[in-house]
C-alpha cells in the first residue's frame, strides 16, 4: 500500500511537470505555440486582463480570486472525501487486534505459500468491514486543478503584462523564494492539522505522506512563476481549512462508528490454523503441478 502511494505521488509530479514544462513551444519567430497555449493559456490571460481591470489593475489578486473560486468549487468533492479517509482511518483503528493477530503468524511463516495465504485472509479482513485499500482517497481534485496549473503556467510564463506585473512587492512572472518557503509551510502545517486526533500507530504511517505534500508543493512553486507560487500558497490556506473541518467532524464520526460497533462489533475472520494453512499450500502446489502438466503436454502434442 505504501509504494502504491509514492508510485502515485511519483507519477503525479512527472504529469505536472509534463503539463507545466513540455506543452508549449515556440516558433520560428519566437511566438509560442502549441495546444496547452491556445486553448488553456489564452483564455486563461483574457480572464486574468478582464479580473485586473476590475480589481484596479492587480493580476495578483485576479490569481487569488480565480484560486479562491476553483477551491471553492473542489471544497465540497474534497471535504467529502477527507470525511471517507477518516472513517476509513477509524475503522482501521477498530480492526487492529486482528491485524496483528495475522501479522504475528506471517512474522513466522516459513513458505512463500503460507505468506500468501495470509495475505489473503488480510485482505477478507479488509472486505468484510468495508475497508479500502487506498484509504478512501482519489486523486480527482488534483486531476481536475492539473489543467489550471498548466493555464496558469502558460498564462503568465508567455503574457508580457503578466510576467512584468508585481504584486506586494513581487514579481508575478519569476521565481520568488518567500513563496517557495511559504507554499511549504503552509502545507506542512495542513499535514500537521491531519494528524490531530490520529491515534499514536496511525501518526506513524502518516508521517511520511506529512513530507511528501509539502515537499512537492515546495518543489513545484521553485521551478514556477511567482503568479503560479500565489495559485499553491492561497489553494494551501484553503488546504488548512478543509483539514479543520475534518478535524471538527472526526470525533462525531468516531462517535457514530462508536455506537455501530456496539450494534454490530467489527467483523473479525477465523484466523487460519496450521492445519487450514498446511491444506491451502497443498492445493496450490497441486494446482501448479496441474498447470506445469498441462503445459508440458500441449508442448508434446505439438
Amino acid at each position: 500500500m505504501k509504494h502504491k502511494k509514492k508510485l502515485l505521488i511519483l507519477a503525479t509530479i512527472g504529469s505536472i511537470a509534463l503539463l507545466l514544462g513540455g506543452c508549449v513551444r515556440r516558433d520560428a519567430h519566437g511566438r509560442p505555440i502549441g495546444w496547452t497555449y491556445t486553448h488553456l493559456a489564452i483564455p486563461t490571460q483574457h480572464l486574468l486582463n478582464w479580473l485586473a481591470n476590475l480589481l484596479g489593475g492587480s493580476y495578483g489578486w485576479s490569481i487569488i480570486l480565480i484560486t479562491f473560486a476553483v477551491r471553492l468549487i473542489l471544497m465540497p468533492i474534497m471535504v467529502q472525501q477527507s470525511k471517507k479517509a477518516t472513517i476509513q482511518q477509524v475503522k482501521m483503528q477498530a480492526i487492529q487486534p486482528y491485524m496483528q493477530q495475522i501479522q504475528e503468524k506471517m512474522q513466522h511463516v516459513s513458505s512463500q505459500a503460507e505468506q500468501m495465504a495470509l495475505s489473503q485472509q488480510l485482505m477478507q479482513l479488509y472486505k468484510r468491514n468495508d475497508i479500502s485499500v487506498t484509504g478512501g482517497i482519489g486523486c480527482l481534485p488534483l486531476l481536475i486543478q492539473l489543467p489550471i496549473f498548466a493555464a496558469l503556467y502558460a498564462a503568465i510564463q508567455y503574457s508580457p503584462e503578466l510576467s512584468r506585473s508585481t504584486f506586494m512587492g513581487i514579481n508575478l512572472g519569476h521565481r520568488c523564494f518567500w513563496l517557495v518557503m511559504l507554499s511549504f509551510l503552509i502545507y506542512a502545517l495542513q499535514g500537521w492539522l491531519a494528524t490531530i486526533g490520529v491515534p499514536k500507530e496511525q501518526k506513524k504511517m502518516m508521517n511520511a505522506m506529512m513530507l511528501y505534500s509539502p515537499i512537492m508543493i515546495g518543489f513545484m512553486t521553485y521551478i514556477s512563476p511567482a503568479g503560479l507560487g500565489l495559485y499553491f500558497f492561497v489553494g494551501g490556506i484553503f488546504a488548512c481549512l478543509q483539514t479543520l473541518i475534518i478535524v471538527l467532524m472526526r470525533p462525531r464520526i468516531e462517535k457514530r462508528l462508536a455506537a455501530e460497533f456496539e450494534v454490530v462489533p467489527p467483523e473479525s475472520i477465523a484466523l487460519p490454523k496450521e492445519e487450514k494453512i498446511e491444506q491451502q499450500v497443498e492445493q496450490q502446489s497441486e494446482l501448479s503441478n496441474r498447470e506445469r502438466n498441462a503445459g508440458k503436454q500441449h508442448r508434446e502434442e505439438e
